[in-house]
């Protein structure tokens, strides 16, 4: 990961796909932009290039976001997920304990309707309508 970090700031893709990790993670905690910025102790303007992907965070607040949305460096700053991630909700867990022992085409049916959910969360989520910029 400490690879990645000096292309971070001369590649304009990685810092854009960070920024994008870090919005995601910031409206999945339905914090406005001030909030975050008044955790990770900078101006909500500098916030907003972060997100933008015009600069990268430095590590020290790569790792207090990730402290923050409880996610690694790795996936904050590459998007790679851990595979020994733990499910963290009790109420999916058990759902999830309950399905293991149904039938195969049970399961499969549960599966297709979790993509599906999934993929129209992430298409609202790329469809949301930017903000106006406000002078000041």
């Amino acid at each position: 990961m400490l690879a990645l970090m000096p292309a971070l700031v001369i590649d304009s893709e990685l810092r854009a796909a960070v920024g994008a990790r870090i919005k995601a993670l910031r409206k999945a905690k339905e914090w406005t932009m001030r909030e975050l910025a008044l955790k990770i102790d900078v101006r909500h303007t500098h916030l907003a290039k972060y997100e933008a992907g015009v600069h990268a965070p430095p590590l020290e607040k790569l790792a207090h976001l990730a402290d923050l949305f409880a996610v690694t460096l790795d996936y904050l700053v590459a998007g790679r997920q851990p595979d020994d991630q733990p499910i963290t909700s009790l109420h999916l867990m058990e759902r999830f304990r309950a399905l293991e022992h149904a039938p195969a085409d049970d399961q499969n049916t549960v599966v297709n309707v979790i993509d599906a959910v999934i993929a129209k969360n992430r298409m609202a989520s790329a469809l949301q309508p930017v903000a106006p910029r406000h002078a000041g």
